[in-house]
Formats: structure tokens, C-alpha cells, sequence
């Protein structure tokens, strides 16, 4: 309760809050808010500039890219959430285990984890993007893993100063086995900085699924997605701006609240930050 006080003080946690709750909202409305269908082509209307039949313009087939980008916030927000909950768990298991059992073990995983930290992100998820295949799932996949070594190393380095603790050692000694140790009383104890970690590591993943859609290596059209729509509007960016201008601006607000509401999170879980 102290922290949620802490965190309902910060003005700019509770505006990024406040954004990714009306996004969210939009997302899961998109078949009663959306005016048009997100494949609906009408190439007699293409190119048309916002208006108040389109409220954000057409594209060069004559679809509403209002209700592609409110169709879009599904998938972005779709990928980044479940990304993040990819490379949570994994890199959060491993995480536990390198820090709890130490020695040969931890050298494995981190060393392993040490080879994917020295491949740059974005170009991992490229390089697996390009392995798998276009697609939704191949996108998650690849966003995923390219974010397990942060967390593996965010764990481990809570998982070495709890594993320490007198709770810990009671646990032992009533003969609690390492599995319920591990996810009973050591994880949970690890949330603060892992909340955090994850909640800026969604506005990573929408970023890195939006580039990763620009390239062509995520989701294929028609289906839209805020990075693809971006790629396909480049081409009239000299005539048609706006074909461009909504879908970045949306990526921008999204990564922007996400990074308010991380920050704000930090500020109300770190004992350090406490007055």
C-alpha cells in the first residue's frame, strides 16, 4: 500500500497509466470502436487526407487508417506483452537457478547468457526474425528471447543477496525441496526490480516488433501492425505524410508512457528512493 502511495504521487506514472489504459481499452474495443474494417479496400477514396469520414486519412488502397491503427494497438500491444512474458519466465528461471545453486552451473548460464548479451538486441531478434519466418508468433518468439539475458541477470543478482536470508535457511532446515524454495520464497521476493525491468521492457519489444515489421521480417499486410504500417506509408511520405505521421506517433506515446510508468514504478518499489 506505502508504494501504491508512493506511486499515485508521481504525476507522470499516473499519466503513462492513464495512457496505456485507454490503449488498452482501444485494443480490446476495436470491433465496436473502429468506424471501418481494417482490410476494407476502397480505392475510389485512396489517399484521402483526414477528415471526418477519416479521421486519419486513407491509405493507397482506400483503407481508414484510424481503424487500422486502433486494429494495429492490438497487435503491438499484443507482441510486447507476450514477449516480455517469454523472456520473464525463461530468463527468470534461469536466472533463479544460476543464482541459487552457483558454481558449475551458474558459469554455464551465464557465460551462455554472456554470448547472446555480446550479440546487439535488435540484430539478434533480426537474425532470429529472419530464421523462423515472418508471422505473428515467430515475431514474439524472436522479440522474446532477444530479452532473456537481462532478465536472467536481474534475477540472478537478486536471487544472490536473498538466497542469504534467515527465511531461507529456515526453509532448508524444515526440508522444503529447492523447486519450492526457489518459486515460493525467492521469487516472490524478487518482484520489485522485476516489475520494473519488465515494464520497460514492453516498450522495448513494441519498438523491436515495430522494426522488426518494418523490414518485413514481422507481421504481413493486411493485417495491421503499427511498424508495417509505418513501412508501407514511407513510400508517400512526401505527399501523404500522414500515412506515416499517426502509426509513429502512436509508437512514440505508447513507449513513452510505458517508460513514465516504469520509472514511476522504480521510484515507489526502491527502498533506497524511500523518504
Amino acid at each position: 500500500m506505502e508504494a501504491l502511495k508512493r506511486l499515485r504521487r508521481s504525476k507522470l506514472a499516473m499519466i503513462g497509466l492513464g495512457m496505456i489504459v485507454i490503449l488498452v481499452l482501444s485494443a480490446l474495443c476495436a470491433p465496436i470502436i473502429s468506424p471501418y474494417e481494417y482490410d476494407a479496400q476502397d480505392l475510389e477514396n485512396a489517399f484521402q487526407s483526414p477528415s471526418k469520414e477519416h479521421l486519419f486519412g486513407t491509405d493507397e488502397f482506400g483503407r481508414d487508417i484510424f481503424s487500422r491503427m486502433i486494429w494495429g494497438s492490438r497487435i503491438s500491444l499484443s507482441v510486447g506483452f507476450l514477449a516480455v512474458s517469454i523472456s520473464l519466465i525463461i530468463g527468470g528461471l534461469l536466472g533463479a537457478i544460476s543464482g541459487y545453486y552457483g558454481g558449475r552451473i551458474d558459469n554455464v548460464i551465464m557465460r551462455s547468457m554472456d554470448v547472446l548479451l555480446s550479440i546487439p538486441s535488435i540484430l539478434l531478434a533480426i537474425s532470429i526474425a529472419a530464421s523462423l519466418g515472418p508471422g505473428l508468433r515467430n515475431l514474439m518468439i524472436a522479440v522474446g528471447i532477444s530479452s532473456i539475458p537481462g532478465y536472467a541477470r536481474l534475477v540472478r543478482a537478486s536471487v544472490l543477496t536473498i538466497r542469504e536470508m534467515e527465511y531461507i535457511e529456515a526453509a532448508k532446515s524444515v526440508g522444503s525441496s529447492d523447486f519450492r524454495i526457489i518459486m515460493k520464497h525467492i521469487l516472490p521476493n524478487c518482484l520489485a526490480p522485476i516489475i520494473v525491468q519488465a515494464t520497460l521492457g514492453v516498450a522495448f519489444a513494441i519498438l523491436t516488433a515495430a522494426g522488426l515489421s518494418f523490414i518485413g521480417l514481422g507481421i504481413q499486410p493486411p493485417t495491421p501492425e503499427w511498424g508495417a504500417m509505418l513501412s508501407g506509408g514511407r513510400l508517400y511520405i512526401r505527399d501523404y505524410a500522414y500515412m506515416t505521421l499517426f502509426p509513429g506517433l502512436a509508437i512514440m506515446i505508447t513507449i513513452l508512457a510505458l517508460n513514465f510508468l516504469g520509472d514511476g514504478l522504480r521510484d515507489a518499489l526502491d527502498p533506497k528512493l524511500r523518504n
